[in-house]
């Protein structure tokens, strides 16, 4: 992550000069020109104008897909935590990032999908900015197209208009390993608070925050393997080189504590007990690396913490613990102390997370359909990035006598780590997993594309055609590897972008059917929804038991899941909704007069139902893109009523 030995291997952006105003790929000039007397740096001015764009291309039609089925699951147990204030982790449905934000957020705005979706969104859109924390290791060329990058790759562009929680810690993991970085560039100690503040996000926002830890200290390792190895060579002795890296991070320290007032206060005490004490720089040195280093790691550890267990916290208990229980939920609850919230926020929600994700009931699948499906995905929805990734990494190392700088090989070794791990890690085939492969590969893609950018403007202004032709004829592919996609998965709902879709989502046209369930369920008085429920080789679908069961995590059974993501919309609209139990068929539904207005069925049960629905309109959808379809039945008067 750091070369404290050289400085030298670490490129100041700033300090590039006007060549790298330009864009990488041009046709940033103009507004890059307007921002420049502002912020007094090109590329500054640049990245600022990317993540405007970055926040358009998440935000405009957010609401624009139907939910898919995970966002359904965890929209609906929001929208109960919003109703009854009540709220627990349960690692099933991942972190408490989402519920807790959104359910501040939709008693501002309201709920619904574009709302659900807008932290995502917005963090992702934002993303960007990393680039600027990198600017000490990166050139002003390569800030920009790491923006650049972090803003239109698709597969980025597609999750962060999807509320789940891998856009969410990728991009919080990532904000966090930057602001490391600039700590360690600019020696200052205050970012490594936002770096933990980030990383407690990540947590909070999903559990494989785990596997960027294991990420960043193997990247770790490896860097510093592959610096001993090269010092060893060159020198004949891996103990030298040993004692060289010792020196190096004697060097860095030193650095990093000049100036500061308690090093020199100490060395000043010392001088005063014995002036002529040749040693008292050391021990100013030594003694301020003893105070601050325990009260430095104390402090980013309780804030990390903090953090943590602000969002892992039990809901109500913590406002209780906390003396706000009427303030927040307006009205008297049971008691909770300090303690027992601190327990259940931290230690509680580590062994609720082993005993589901780690202790390995959700593992054990094989390894190489899940890596082929990853491949699959990167190759669809990044491919133009990763193979950007592959051209900087060997432009970096080879294209510079130093050979390639610690940061590129570090986020290198990072993305191949990933590539390797997540069909391990993942306990589905979800095409979200590869978004935690590209997020590190952006980096080596950034000098990628820089150095095409480079040779294109090289070519042109030395005349060398058939350079300037190459480079150009990569731009223009690269262009049309992100445009495209971009445009096909804006809101995609189709089986024909299954690379890049998950299997279960809904056809875009099904929302149609649920908005007009939602008006229906509006006017209606009694029950507004009746499931049918019906018996497949996969076990029930659509029928509950108890309907009650529903209103507090976890649902009763047996399969109120099979139903996802329909239950979001239904309980925005207020729909009072039962279902008939399997064995009761059709013999066991309510009379004529008594059926309720919206009636959703499978489509084998569809034809014997339609004779008995006289008055409703059928409609059938894909309700999983390629595996399952619904059918809905509306009263065809008390359609027309709420419409009017």
């Amino acid at each position: 992550m750091s070369d404290p030995a050289g400085e030298a291997d670490a490129p100041d952006g700033t300090a590039d000069g006007d060549e790298d105003a330009a864009s990488p790929i041009g046709g940033l000039e103009s507004p890059v020109a307007a921002l420049c007397d502002r912020v007094g740096d090109p590329a500054t001015a640049a990245v600022v104008l990317i993540v405007v764009g970055s926040l358009l291309l998440r935000t405009v039609q957010l609401g624009g897909r139907i939910f898919h089925w995970d966002e359904g699951r965890v929209g609906y147990w929001i929208l109960r935590f919003d109703a009854t204030g009540e709220f627990f982790y349960r690692p099933i449905i991942h972190g408490p990032f989402l519920p807790v934000v959104n359910n501040v957020l939709f008693d501002f705005i309201g709920a619904s999908d574009f709302a659900a979706r807008l932290p995502v969104a917005v963090v992702g859109g934002l993303l960007p900015l990393v680039a600027l924390l990198l600017r000490h290791r990166l050139r002003g060329r390569e800030q920009v197209a790491l923006a650049l990058l972090l803003a239109v790759d698709p597969l980025l562009v597609y999750y962060g208009r999807f509320m789940r929680g891998d856009v969410l810690v990728g991009s919080f993991a990532l904000g966090a390993f930057a602001l490391a970085v600039y700590a360690i560039d600019t020696r200052r100690t205050l970012p490594l608070f936002g770096s933990a503040t980030l990383l407690a996000l990540g947590f909070s926002a999903k559990e494989n925050a785990l596997v960027y830890l294991a990420c960043f200290l193997g990247a770790g390792f490896l860097l510093l393997d592959h610096r001993l190895v090269r010092t060893a060579r060159r020198t004949g002795s891996p103990l030298d080189a040993a004692v060289g890296e010792a020196v190096a991070l004697r060097h860095f320290l030193d650095d990093w504590t000049a100036g500061a007032r308690t090093r020199r206060r100490i060395a000043a005490l010392v001088r005063e007990r014995d002036l002529g004490a040749p040693w008292a720089p050391e021990a100013g040195f030594l003694g301020h690396l003893a105070i601050w280093i325990p009260i430095g790691a104390a402090g980013v550890a309780a804030t990390f913490l903090g953090v943590v267990a602000f969002f892992y916290a039990p809901r109500p208990e913590l406002w209780n613990a906390l003396g706000l229980g009427n303030l927040m939920s307006g009205a008297p609850t049971p008691d909770a102390s300090v303690g027992s919230v601190w327990y259940e926020a931290t230690w509680g929600a580590g062994e609720k997370f082993w005993s589901t994700w780690a202790s390995g009931t959700h593992s054990g699948h094989p390894y190489v359909p899940y890596l082929w499906d990853i491949l699959e995905t990167l190759a669809y929805g990044s491919g133009v990035l990763v193979v950007l990734a592959l051209v900087g990494f060997f432009a970096d190392g080879y294209g510079e006598t130093r050979g390639t700088r610690p940061l590129v090989a570090y986020a290198t070794y990072w993305g191949a780590a990933s590539a390797v791990g997540y069909p391990v890690a993942t306990d589905i085939q979800a095409p979200w997993a590869a978004v935690h492969i590209v997020l590190p590969l952006a980096i080596p893609a950034a000098v990628g594309l820089a150095e095409v950018g480079d040779s294109l403007r090289g070519g042109f202004a030395s005349g060398d055609a058939v350079t300037a032709a190459l480079a150009g004829l990569v731009i223009v592919s690269a262009l049309g590897g992100v445009v495209a996609p971009n445009v096909d998965y804006w809101n995609s709902a189709s089986a024909d972008d299954k690379q890049v879709l998950q299997w279960a989502q809904p056809e875009n046209e099904y929302k149609t059917a649920l908005r007009d369930a939602a008006a229906v369920a509006r006017d209606n008085e009694g029950t507004d929804v009746l499931w049918i429920g019906t018996s497949t080789s996969r076990g029930t679908r659509l029928y509950v038991s108890e309907e009650a069961s529903v209103d507090r995590m976890p649902p009763g059974g047996p399969s109120w899941h099979s139903r996802l993501p329909t239950p979001w919309y239904l309980e925005r609209a207020g729909a009072n909704v039962t279902s008939s139990p399997p064995e009761a068929r059709f013999d066991g539904l309510p009379s004529a007069e008594e059926m309720p207005p919206v009636v959703i069925a499978k489509p084998s049960d569809a034809e014997e139902l339609e004779p008995r629905l006289d008055g409703y309109q059928s409609r059938e959808y894909a309700f999983r893109l390629w595996t399952e379809r619904i059918v809905v039945f509306i009263d065809e008067d008390a359609l027309a009523d709420a419409r009017e």
